[in-house]
């Protein structure tokens, strides 16, 4: 009897992409897996700004790794951060000790992009961790509490005023769950605060919100915003956020104490991987299958790959959860035919559409093939469909449906806390 040596695929982050790449390893002793993760949990991105609004609990979108993998004998999983990568030596090197590995996979994402405004990035607040939508929650919370207590108008006005920089999809959904929190929950719960003058903009430096989008959705999300009471100011560039002041390159500025930043993101750089190996965005440079250009055994999928070998798509693939979630099913099947010695089958995008909600019943849905887009009730539909299903297992899609129903039916949430966990000195 021939015994094979196990192959260790050490995957260096636990979202789309990881975690779809170590499904794909379940039923294979010859290969052994390590998730390396600086949470112990895989969150769902896009609801992280319903978190951030308090209609949906941090447990509805968030499950650990541990329990998600329970019971495979070829599973470990290390919680700690990527510091550096030494390739002679097919070791990584981790805030919480080291790795050997015989096949490195990059699943790392992208972190927000400030684009070097350093008082953008003291200042406002991101949308891309579960700690930003909480620390988001705490802070809008606060300000309304503060504001209900407010004698002067416009110190009023300005803790009332949000701006939400960057008309894609999460600056979209926020600006809507905000519109409608000002109709809906405000009035009952902060009754003092009636009759103030607190304002929400969406603000983006290119043309249209939606820009990936067609022109359908991008005219219907542009009205119905409108509609909900949203102002929008497009073709407007953040140039700075100092005093409670936002100022656009433009010379114009608004007056606000909550800046929310969805304008952009960026892939990260390692130690380890030559600069060389990076293209636009800070995404690492692939082929076909994945592979890192210029390495023997070092892969990267999603956000943090970008691949010209897509006929479809030679400019590189959208970052979409879509991309992740196919890359890291197409690695692992490559990975499993490198291993028995059978050619690797090059990664084909299969565009399944786009979709954004805006508020209650009203949401846009493009599909590539055939070409077709809808909008309102059916879009909407649609959009808390896929959200469901795309959750990482039953126990969330219960809860988030459950929350979902009390929200639709009450037009409110009761998650409304300020929960701030800190160690009080004895």
């Amino acid at each position: 009897m021939t015994h094979h040596k196990k192959h260790h695929i050490v995957i260096i982050g636990g979202g789309f992409a990881g975690v779809n790449l170590v499904e794909q390893f379940s039923d294979k002793d010859d290969f052994e897996i390590t998730l390396v993760d600086k949470n112990n949990y895989n969150f769902f991105p896009p609801l992280l700004y319903q978190v951030a609004t308090g209609y949906l609990e941090t447990s509805n979108i968030c499950y650990p790794f541990r329990k998600l993998f329970s019971g495979r004998k070829n599973f470990n999983f290390r919680m700690g951060s990527l510091e550096k990568v030494l390739q002679q030596e097919n070791k990584v090197v981790l805030s919480t000790g080291e790795l050997e590995y015989d096949i490195l996979v990059f699943a790392t994402g992208t972190e927000t992009n400030y684009f070097g405004i350093e008082s953008v990035q003291q200042s406002a607040t991101p949308m891309k961790t579960v700690e930003d939508a909480l620390y988001m929650r705490n802070s809008m919370l606060e300000k309304l509490e503060k504001a209900s207590r407010e004698k002067d108008p416009l110190e009023r006005k300005k803790l009332l005023t949000v701006v939400v920089a960057g008309g894609g999809p999460t600056g979209v959904e926020i600006s809507g769950m905000f519109a409608e929190m000002k109709k809906t929950v405000i009035p009952k719960d902060y009754p003092e605060l009636i009759g103030s003058n607190g304002e929400i903009y969406l603000v983006d430096g290119l043309k249209s919100v939606l820009a990936p989008m067609s022109k359908k959705s991008q005219s219907y999300t542009y009205d119905t915003l409108l509609k909900m009471g949203v102002k929008i100011r497009l073709e407007s560039t953040v140039k700075a956020y100092t005093d409670d002041v936002v100022h656009f390159a433009d010379g114009k500025k608004i007056e606000a104490k909550t800046l929310i930043w969805a304008a952009g993101v960026t892939s990260s750089v390692f130690e380890g991987i030559e600069k060389e190996r990076y293209g636009r965005g800070r995404r690492m440079l692939t082929n076909a299958f994945n592979k890192v250009e210029g390495t023997a055994n070092i892969y990267a999928i999603g956000d943090t790959s970008i691949q010209t070998a897509d006929p479809g798509f030679p400019d590189g693939h959208p970052q979409l959860a879509q991309v992740a979630i196919q890359q890291g099913r197409n690695l692992g099947k490559n990975l499993k035919l490198e291993a028995e010695g059978k050619p690797m089958k090059a990664f084909r995008y299969n565009d399944k559409g786009s979709m954004a909600i805006i508020g209650r019943n009203r949401a846009v849905a493009d599909l590539p093939k055939p070409k077709i887009h809808f909008d309102g009730f059916v879009a909407w539909v649609a959009w808390l469909f896929i959200h469901l299903i795309s959750l990482i297992n039953n126990r969330n899609r219960i809860k988030t449906l459950y929350n979902w129903m009390v929200s639709y039916f009450t037009r409110d949430q009761s998650l409304r806390m300020i929960v701030k966990p800190v160690r009080e000195n004895s």
